[in-house]
């Protein structure tokens, strides 16, 4: 059964992620980001006061502000600051202008319960007093790992194409992988989602931590599909490019999956 504490995840996820009504992409964009640090807030407020944090517990919902404030204010400064970006945005988000007024609702509901369902094995492991575990701390280390990978991968392309504003960026994450903003952002959640397996009970509880995490990982496939798309758009004729692509995996390190680009199912 939904609990109230839930509910009033949801409640905060849709007061933040209304936001998207003055801009139709800040539903998924700014909204996310600062959806996720207003739920690690509410989430030390609920269960603080009772005691339930546990050392693990409060440092994951730390990280989830932490993760939240940065996503929200790096996406707030590229939109006001990267002219490049204006301009690659302007010809590849819709606006909303042309979206029906109750389509809008529903992607914000959706939208909303996404985000709580994505940080719900952290909600559930308090919900459930769940005591403290290794597979709670892995899941934090986890989380932390993803949080600086994606940090570290967008300073760097931010740093890189302000003195190679014309070339595809290919310096240290990306050595790894091509997308290693995404790899950074299922890692934040796949360590959420591992963190909570010892404490979830009942199915209501598994299918919400299920499908957020399902979810996330999908949707970050489907952007790396997007990007490969318009990197190929972009840089498709330059050798360089060609010979990077072919021995750098997209997402997952060490995975010889050079392309997703053929795969229509993903987001895209």
């Amino acid at each position: 059964m939904v609990s109230m504490q839930f509910l009033i995840l949801c409640v905060v996820a849709l007061v933040i992620s209304a936001i998207g009504f003055y801009r139709f992409v800040w539903f998924i964009s700014l909204g996310y980001g600062f959806s996720m640090a207003g739920i690690g807030i509410a989430l030390l407020v609920m269960f603080g006061m009772g005691g339930a944090l546990t050392w693990v517990t409060a440092i994951m919902a730390v990280l989830l502000i932490g993760y939240g404030l940065r996503l929200g204010g790096y996406l707030l400064i590229r939109e006001q600051r990267s002219a490049a970006y204006q301009r690659t945005m302007k010809n590849e988000i819709k606006d909303g202008s042309g979206v029906n007024p109750i389509l809008k609702i529903v992607i914000w509901l959706v939208c909303a319960l996404l985000y709580v369902c994505e940080s719900s094995p952290l909600l559930f492991r308090l919900q459930n007093h769940a005591p403290m575990d290794a597979v709670a701390i892995i899941g934090m280390i986890v989380m932390l790992l993803g949080i600086v990978l994606e940090s570290a991968s967008d300073y760097t392309k931010n740093r890189f194409k302000k003195t190679h504003p014309q070339r595809f960026c290919d310096v240290g994450p990306f050595r790894l992988v091509r997308c290693p903003n995404y790899l950074g952002e299922v890692l934040t959640w796949t360590g959420m989602f591992v963190s909570g397996v010892t404490a979830l009970s009942g199915v209501w509880q598994w299918v919400a931590a299920i499908a957020g995490w399902v979810c996330i990982v999908w949707i970050m496939f489907g952007g790396a599909r997007r990007l490969e798309l318009r990197q190929n758009k972009n840089y498709g004729n330059d050798p360089e490019y060609q010979s990077y692509v072919s021995k750098t995996p997209i997402l997952i390190p060490f995975v010889p999956l050079y392309s997703v680009a053929k795969y229509k199912w993903l987001v895209g």
